[in-house]
């Protein structure tokens, strides 16, 4: 059992306050996940520079700045406790190969529009941690795990990031998640934990490479087995996905300014106007987006 929550902005009216909106959605699902926690913060991508989410893990941000220094032209690099966020007009194929010589940091997204932040412990402690409370934006998704199936780690945590400004978080279990992996690393997809969400988020990138979101996850309900709630995230917006079964809560709330979803209504109930919006269950088998 975990927690999933998102909202997708419809006007700019909230954008200074998404992060407090979706730091009370987090804290309310801590019941149904409290070993991890983590959040995509999405803001717009009207400029050429590129942000890569770092967990340095056990390496000091001081050792982490100087060696990067090295290796990086950045623009900025911007601590958040054990996180950094570093800034570059270098292209993701000049970085990655970079990020990934460094053994004991976790690269946990890129993209010009979403930053990522994840880390072990109860959700209202992670939210502390980051400051999610003070972030702006377009649109979010998090999740709070209860681990069943792989350790309690960062690597272990939600969302999964395995293409750029892309992301996801799931609320269920896949039973092909090995095969899928083996198959997909032919293919050169890259993963860093044993959790069956990163092979479904790779899955994903895959697939976009020559669909739509909206498409690639149609296609997901013939090649993903299990039980699932998805909510995947990218520059412009987000999806949200039941498999036919249906056996993983989900619940919309619509109104003319936002679209929230979560795992259990009481995580939208403080949102504004939330009494006067359109809630509903999606149906299984059926996707449903925002933004283009």
């Amino acid at each position: 059992m975990c927690g999933i929550v998102g909202i997708y902005l419809k006007s700019k009216k909230f954008e200074k306050s998404l992060g407090g909106m979706l730091s009370k959605m987090l804290v309310s699902m801590e019941s149904r996940g409290p070993d991890s926690a983590g959040f995509a913060i999405y803001n717009s991508d009207k400029n050429k520079i590129y942000k890569y989410s770092v967990c340095l893990n056990e390496m000091s941000f001081e050792k982490f700045k100087k060696e990067i220094k090295k290796k990086v032209k950045f623009t900025t690099i911007e601590k958040n406790s054990d996180h950094v966020i570093l800034k570059s007009i270098e292209k993701p194929n000049e970085i990655l190969p970079i990020l990934e010589d460094f053994s004991t940091i976790s690269l946990v997204g890129y993209g010009k529009s979403i930053e990522i932040f994840k880390q072990v412990g109860k959700p209202s402690n992670v939210v502390k941690k980051f400051n999610l409370g003070n972030f702006s934006g377009t649109h979010a998704i998090g999740h709070t795990r209860m681990a069943t199936e792989s350790a309690i780690t960062t690597d272990g945590s939600h969302p999964y990031s395995t293409g750029e400004d892309e992301c996801l978080v799931h609320n269920g279990s896949l039973s092909n998640h090995n095969n899928l992996r083996r198959k997909l690393k032919k293919s050169g997809s890259k993963f860093s934990s044993d959790n069956d969400t990163e092979v479904a988020a790779g899955y994903i990138s895959d697939s976009l490479k020559k669909r739509n979101l909206k498409q690639t996850l149609n296609k997901g309900l013939n090649d993903l087995d299990g039980f699932y709630t998805f909510i995947a995230g990218t520059h412009s917006g987000f999806a949200v996905l039941r498999d036919e079964i249906a056996c993983k809560p989900a619940v919309i709330a619509e109104t003319k300014d936002y679209v929230a979803i979560s795992s259990e209504f009481q995580a939208m109930a403080h949102l504004p106007n939330v009494n006067n919006a359109k809630i509903f269950e999606p149906e299984p088998g059926i996707v449903y987006s925002w933004g283009k």
